[in-house]
């Protein structure tokens, strides 16, 4: 039988299996399980959020091939504005290579919240917590932004193509699949064979 993980990546760790010489997300899990166990995609170094851990390569293949346009959702913090103009751009298609001629697929964004640098210190790394004692009172905006596809640091590169430099992301949820509110960040449990089945509804 395939086992499946709902994890709550934190931040600070890296997405491999095993790496010399920093933490990775297969460090939270007993060591036994290691070499059998593998995340599926991945989440940069500083991103949050939900990872898929499992044994089964075909779900994972599945799930990563571009033409499933699986969805993912991610939350974030942003320094600068998005007015509606850009938030169209986005939602529509955006160069985020210069010069190569790849355009994101369409996506959806949703504002939720304007506010202040220093207001979102607890949510800062290192750099960023450093510029918000300089600058606590630039403006940052928080949102929801659902794209399907996995290009490398995409959402970060699409908000930075708006104007917006993103100083948190978390992922939200991976298909119809939702991150368990319960599970604690660094945490992980077993993903129900009703919810493994909701998932692969997306595929």
């Amino acid at each position: 039988m395939f086992r499946y993980y709902m994890f709550n990546k934190p931040r600070g760790c890296i997405t491999a299996r095993s790496d010399p010489r920093h933490k990775t997300v297969m460090d939270y899990f007993p060591e036994e399980e290691r070499n059998v166990l593998f995340p599926v995609g991945r989440l940069d170094k500083d991103t949050e959020g939900f990872l898929l851990i499992t044994d089964d390569g075909n779900l994972c293949y599945d799930l990563m091939k571009p033409e499933k346009k699986v969805a993912k959702t991610y939350f974030f913090w942003a320094l600068g504005e998005l007015g509606e103009e850009k938030i169209r751009e986005l939602e529509q298609g955006v160069e985020i290579y210069r010069n190569k001629g790849i355009v994101t697929a369409p996506a959806k964004l949703t504002v939720i919240k304007r506010a202040a640098l220093k207001d979102i210190s607890d949510l800062l790394g290192f750099e960023d917590l450093k510029l918000s004692v300089r600058r606590g009172e630039l403006p940052v905006i928080s949102g929801n932004i659902t794209i399907t596809e996995g290009k490398k640091h995409q959402v970060k590169r699409m908000l930075k193509y708006a104007g917006c430099k993103v100083v948190y992301l978390k992922r939200l949820s991976i298909g119809n699949l939702e991150l368990d509110s319960e599970i604690k960040s660094g945490c992980y449990r077993l993903i129900s064979k009703t919810e493994i089945e909701k998932l692969k509804m997306n595929i």
